[in-house]
């Protein structure tokens, strides 16, 4: 154990005099973090809609207002005129048209219902599936103020008697929703534990990808081959310098989280710790693996980004896992991000204990395990 310490001193005392890097690690990744939770979001504001009205009438307006005053939407123009509209929506000024055809209000109230056509930019894929169920939405609302104000009663004549009678209702459904672990739907309290977990681990295993590699390239591998160090000593070494600062990232970026964004910490912290733990052997592990197989710093960035891009995709952070297709879906069980941030979520944000993240973490510690052998391994490989 001491000659492990007095190697990871020696990479904390490098680390640390090399400003560049401990600011790379610890303050670029809360700065990303401050900016993504934001940034990094399917909630849709102000949408700019164009109105093409048709009908001018109270009705009509009151509509244009009600989308107006949802917070959802931006009024960016207003008219009577097709063509005016089909130019801000090629142009991109707008992303939604409300068209209200004319003699709304009248068929409203004769009917009892009336078409409202809703124009969407579709290239934007999901983005255009959220803007439609909140105008979807509006109009639902809109229309039960409406049925209520204009039919409060609705009365017919009976068969039988001749005479007046009221309907039966038909039968209705109340819907009463109730969120669980995220009453305000607060897409953040979703998204930051996530967001902060591959910020930790692109860090992490990028700087440790690097470090073997450099080593190479001053030539000062050589001479640590000559000493009597193992090279399961040699690797823990290297590890354990980037683990303990890979855990105060974390910490720091949960304080944010919670003082900044108001994350929820509904779960115990000291199981969250252990599984970092865990976690960021499995993470630095894979950056020290692919510093033993590369031989240039450069080399490490190139494969390193090729490696962060399958954990992003297949992480489950901003596309579920379940939606995937099924081999997909098997395919990330081997990405330990997508297993750290199921965990962090769970724990964070609805509480969860040791046994509802057992799988999880048995997982991750099987991945751990393997990845540090098969670093330990390649390196002597390399060296031997």
């Amino acid at each position: 154990m001491r000659r492990i310490f007095f190697l990871a001193r020696a990479e904390v005392l490098h680390i640390v005099r090399d400003r560049a890097t401990l600011a790379q690690v610890l303050l670029i990744p809360m700065v990303q973090l401050l900016v993504l939770a934001n940034a990094a979001t399917f909630q849709i504001r102000d949408t700019p809609t164009y109105v093409v009205d048709l009908d001018r009438t109270s009705t009509s307006r009151t509509l244009v207002s009600h989308f107006a005053a949802s917070g959802n939407f931006r009024i960016v123009g207003q008219s009577a005129s097709y063509a005016l509209a089909n130019e801000d929506l090629l142009s991109g000024t707008a992303t939604l048209v409300l068209e209200i055809p004319t003699d709304f209000e009248r068929t409203l109230v004769r009917d009892g219902a009336a078409p409202v056509q809703l124009v969407l930019n579709a290239e934007k894929g999901t983005a255009a599936g959220i803007v439609q169920f909140y105008a979807a939405r509006i109009l639902s609302a809109y229309g039960s103020e409406l049925g209520a104000e204009l039919h409060p009663t609705i009365r017919t004549v009976d068969a039988g008697a001749g005479e007046p009678a009221p309907v039966r209702g038909a039968p209705r459904i109340d819907v009463r929703t109730r969120g669980w672990y995220n009453p305000t739907l607060d897409y953040r309290h979703y998204m930051v534990p996530g967001i902060l977990v591959v910020l930790v681990t692109i860090m992490g295993t990028l700087l440790t990808a690097q470090n073997i590699a450099r080593e190479k390239e001053l030539g000062t591998l050589e001479q640590i081959n000559v000493t009597p160090i193992t090279r399961g000593q040699f690797i823990a070494a290297k590890l354990l310098p980037f683990w303990v600062l890979g855990l105060v990232e974390l910490a720091m970026g949960l304080v944010i989280g919670w003082l900044v964004f108001g994350m929820p910490v509904r779960g115990s912290l000291v199981l969250l710790a252990g599984v970092a733990g865990v976690y960021l052997i499995a993470a630095l592990g894979v950056g020290l693996w692919i510093s033993t197989v590369v031989d240039t710093q450069q080399q490490a960035m190139f494969v390193t980004f090729f490696v962060m891009v399958i954990y992003l995709l297949m992480s489950g952070l901003f596309t579920p896992v379940d939606s995937m297709p099924r081999w997909v879906q098997l395919l990330a069980e081997l990405n330990p991000v997508k297993h750290f941030v199921l965990i962090s979520r769970a724990v964070l944000v609805k509480g969860a204990s040791l046994p509802e993240v057992a799988r999880p973490f048995l997982i991750l510690t099987a991945y751990a395990a393997v990845v540090f052998l098969l670093a330990v391994r390649q390196y002597r490989k390399r060296s031997g």
